[in-house]
């Protein structure tokens, strides 16, 4: 049976202790699937496209990697980053190619690429309205590579703009990391994040990921291995 493979940042990534309430995604998709599909998070924090390739993380998910296989690849926050030149990438060019390098991977390796779109940052206009620029013009960037290689495409930027959009600015706050001083003794000065999640906030977006592969017609060999638990409305999330 397949593995899906997790390429991606720290809204993925795995969190060790000294991290937690903070997680990644990527450590709640497995409750989605029965057991006989196994997920393997690869996500790392801090890296963009730029920086996983280089450090040769894509390699060493191809000592792994058997055909069949999937690769979910999720990144933009960090290629974001102008000012750090051994991470950013312009969504215009070397993003764009980067993406192709993952793809190319899975492809040759007779596994199947799925591209996810960044899950959105905690952005809000002063309309109220969650910010379609949150992770700058990355989502629409990976949209585009996916249109043009016949990609698999998971759009979580939507998606998570649409639960932002649910919950209103005020309900968002429960999905990311905001501690008051003394609130968790991870964080004995409290934060304000609201690029990563809590537990709570990670389990909705694998939610999201899950209910985009359930919907995906081109995904529809993994449909029968999803648990399927019936997805639940962000609008039944309490509300803070």
């Amino acid at each position: 049976m397949p593995t899906l493979y997790i390429a991606g940042d720290s809204t993925a990534a795995q969190k060790g202790g000294g991290e937690k309430p903070m997680a990644g995604w990527g450590e709640f998709l497995q409750e989605h699937f029965s057991p006989e599909i196994a997920v393997d998070n690869r996500a790392v924090n801090g890296r963009s496209t730029r920086s996983f390739l280089a450090e040769g993380r894509l390699e060493d998910i191809g000592k792994d990697f058997q055909c069949g296989d999937y690769l979910l690849i999720q990144f933009g926050h960090n290629d974001q980053k102008v000012e750090d030149p051994a991470r950013y990438t312009d969504p215009a060019a070397e993003y764009r190619r980067n993406l192709l390098t993952f793809i190319e991977f899975a492809r040759s390796r007779g596994g199947s690429p799925v591209l996810l779109t960044s899950v959105s940052r905690r952005r809000f206009t002063a309309g109220g309205e969650p910010d379609p620029l949150a992770v700058g013009l990355y989502p629409e960037a990976v949209r585009e590579v996916a249109a043009q290689t016949g990609t698999p495409l998971l759009d979580i930027f939507a998606s998570s703009q649409q639960v932002y959009r649910e919950l209103g600015v005020d309900g968002s706050r429960q999905l990311f990391m905001h501690l008051p001083a003394g609130g968790h003794p991870n964080y004995p000065q409290g934060i304000t994040d609201d690029t990563h999640f809590c537990k709570q906030g990670a389990a909705r977006v694998a939610e999201l990921v899950a209910e985009a592969i359930s919907q995906s017609a081109e995904l529809a060999a993994l449909h029968a291995h999803l648990r399927h638990p019936g997805f639940r409305a962000a609008e039944s999330l309490p509300a803070t």
